[in-house]
């Protein structure tokens, strides 16, 4: 029979990682981004939880070590003026920019054949063969929080830990080691009433309060503004495969709050997951449907817990009460750090 080709519609990490995967076997490739490549994003940077083990799998581990990825082995929390002593994490992560990961992946992917589009926008139907790997998907405001996410690298920070969480009134931000010299600052915040005037306050929302651990680590830092990014009003409403028409992978699937630190996992994760089925689908060993249900099936197991966890983790998380007396058990039980850590891995 004749291979049957595949259309993947984002190129972010779920949809190259797939793109990679399926070039690996000999399919016959093409990835549609609608966007500028690379380009910033909102992201944590940092790849936790089962995502080294992809990599490493796919025989892409060297490839993001090449591209100057360091370990994480330690991350503090702090609200306020308070800080948690900084504790080892159970498994070190792995922190690389996006805009240079990004560029790896889509390198990688065109050096095995594949052909990659970016800047051009998918405006077909998603008939068999076309996976949806696009991204967040938005949310109508009366539906839920309306969530704001922010990122912008800084120079000239000093950290106390590798990975830092600092809870503000309005949400979270995440300090990330990089380099000697770069931070990846991002936050997401939870908005109530009018939104704020970004082009003038960004910076404000990205440091901090006055008085804060999280303004006195940035004191000293610069932003760099080329890379400034937003994204707004998207879901973090877990999603299970089923639920759409089409194959969906990564965040086009579905969420989890970032505060977990997997997103970047799950992306490789439902990626991998996708590879077998497709790859086999194409040379005619299955039909679409069957390829469907068997991704949606290992998606939905897989992601099941740490969705559920991650749900009932994070409203409480922009309350002060329960995060402060979160923060007081975690800081003083190293049995609840890695309890935390493993309910979302």
């Amino acid at each position: 029979m004749t291979e049957r080709p595949i259309t993947i519609i984002g190129g972010g990490l779920a949809g190259l990682t797939l793109g990679i995967g399926l070039r690996q076997r000999g399919v016959a490739v093409t990835v549609w981004e609608a966007g500028t490549y690379p380009r910033h994003r909102v992201c944590g940077e940092f790849i936790s939880g089962r995502g080294r083990e992809i990599l490493e799998r796919l025989g892409m581990l060297d490839l993001i070590l090449q591209s100057g990825a360091r370990f994480a082995k330690d991350a503090l929390f702090t609200l306020g003026d308070f800080a948690t002593p900084v504790k080892p994490l159970p498994q070190p992560a792995l922190c690389l920019s996006r805009y240079a990961l990004d560029h790896a992946l889509s390198q990688e992917f065109v050096r095995l054949g594949g052909d990659f589009r970016a800047g051009k926008r998918w405006r077909e139907d998603f008939q068999e063969g076309v996976v949806a790997a696009f991204g967040r998907q938005p949310v109508q405001e009366n539906r839920g929080p309306y969530y704001l996410g922010l990122k912008s690298h800084a120079v000239g920070v000093s950290l106390e830990a590798d990975l830092e969480m600092h809870f503000v009134p309005e949400g979270y931000v995440g300090l990330c080691r990089l380099t000697e010299d770069r931070v990846n600052v991002c936050g997401l915040f939870q908005l109530v009433g009018k939104k704020p005037d970004l082009s003038a306050q960004w910076r404000d929302w990205l440091r901090g309060p006055d008085g804060s651990v999280l303004r006195t680590r940035l004191s000293s830092g610069e932003f760099d503004e080329d890379s400034f990014c937003a994204t707004a009003g998207f879901s973090l409403k877990p999603k299970r495969g089923t639920e759409y028409s089409e194959i969906r992978i990564g965040d086009a699937l579905t969420m989890i709050p970032p505060l977990t630190g997997n997103g970047m996992s799950m992306a490789f994760e439902s990626a991998e997951i996708a590879i077998d089925p497709i790859a086999r689908f194409s040379c005619g060993e299955i039909e679409w449907l069957e390829a469907k249900r068997e991704i949606d099936e290992r998606s939905d197991r897989l992601f099941a817990r740490r969705l559920r966890w991650g749900k009932r983790l994070h409203p409480p998380l922009f309350h002060s009460i329960p995060r402060r007396s979160l923060m007081s058990l975690a800081s003083h039980s190293d049995w609840l750090w890695k309890k935390l850590y493993s309910l979302t891995r």
